[in-house]
C-alpha cells in the first residue's frame, strides 16, 4: 500500500470512531452529520441504504467543516464510483468485493471491507488489506476481537454493529483500532432532535476518552 493511502487510513482511524449515519429521511442526513461533528466525532460513514445518500455525501464534504466523510454499505463498483465522484473520502462494505477495491485503489482512497470469520479474513489479507470491519461484532463481544488477534496479529480490526457506550472501551482494550458506531449516537432519536444527537455523541466521545467515570 502506498504512503499517501496509508496516511489517509491513519487519519481515518485517528479518532478511533467512525460514526455511521443511517436514516430513512433524506432531510436528516446532513443535520445528523453536523450534530455528530459538533459532538466531537469528525469521521462520518453515510450508509448508501439511506435515501439521497450520494447527494448528501457531496453536501457534507462541501458544507460540514472538519468532517471526513465516506460511504458505507457499498455493495458494488458502481456505487463506489458514484460515492467517490460525490466527494467520499473512503468506502466501507459489509463484506469484501475485489471490484470495489479496484475502484478505491484507482482513485487513491481507502477501502475497508467487512468480514467475520477467519476464512473471510484470509481472503482479504491476500489482497493486501489489514484494516477490516468486523461485522456484526456486538453479539460476539470484545473477546472475539481478542481471539481473532491470536492467529491474525496484523489485523487492524474495526468492530461494527452493536457497539455501545457500555462496551466501546472494552473493544478497544481487546485490540480494536477503531469502532463503527451508529445506533449509540442516533438510535431512537425523534426526527429533528439534533441537539440530542450532539449530546449523545459528546457523551460517547468523553466516555471513550476516559473523561467520565464508568457507569
Amino acid at each position: 500500500m502506498n504512503k499517501p493511502l496509508l496516511a489517509r487510513l491513519d487519519r481515518l482511524l485517528a479518532s478511533r470512531v467512525i460514526a455511521i449515519v443511517r436514516t430513512h429521511s433524506q432531510d436528516d442526513i446532513v443535520p445528523l452529520a453536523r450534530a455528530i461533528v459538533q459532538g466531537g466525532i469528525d469521521v462520518l460513514e453515510v450508509a448508501l441504504t439511506s435515501p439521497g445518500a450520494i447527494a448528501a455525501i457531496g453536501q457534507i464534504a462541501s458544507e460540514v467543516k472538519g468532517a471526513v466523510v465516506g460511504a458505507g454499505t457499498v455493495l458494488d463498483e458502481r456505487q463506489g464510483q458514484a460515492a467517490i465522484d460525490a466527494g467520499s473520502q473512503f468506502l466501507i462494505s459489509p463484506g469484501f468485493s475485489p471490484r470495489i477495491l479496484r475502484v478505491a485503489t484507482k482513485r487513491g482512497i481507502p477501502y475497508i471491507p467487512g468480514a467475520l470469520t477467519p476464512t473471510e479474513l484470509i481472503t482479504i489479507f491476500e489482497h493486501g488489506l489489514r484494516e477490516i470491519k468486523i461485522f456484526p461484532a456486538g453479539s460476539l463481544g470484545p473477546s472475539y476481537i481478542r481471539e481473532l488477534l491470536g492467529p491474525f496479529p496484523n489485523l487492524r480490526a474495526i468492530p461494527t454493529g452493536g457497539v455501545t457506550t457500555e462496551n466501546a472501551r472494552a473493544f478497544l482494550e481487546a485490540g480494536a483500532v477503531a469502532l463503527g458506531v451508529g445506533g449509540a449516537l442516533t438510535g431512537r432519536v425523534p426526527q429533528g432532535s439534533y441537539d440530542m444527537v450532539a449530546k449523545r455523541t459528546a457523551e460517547f466521545r468523553a466516555h471513550l476518552d476516559g473523561r467520565v467515570e464508568d457507569q
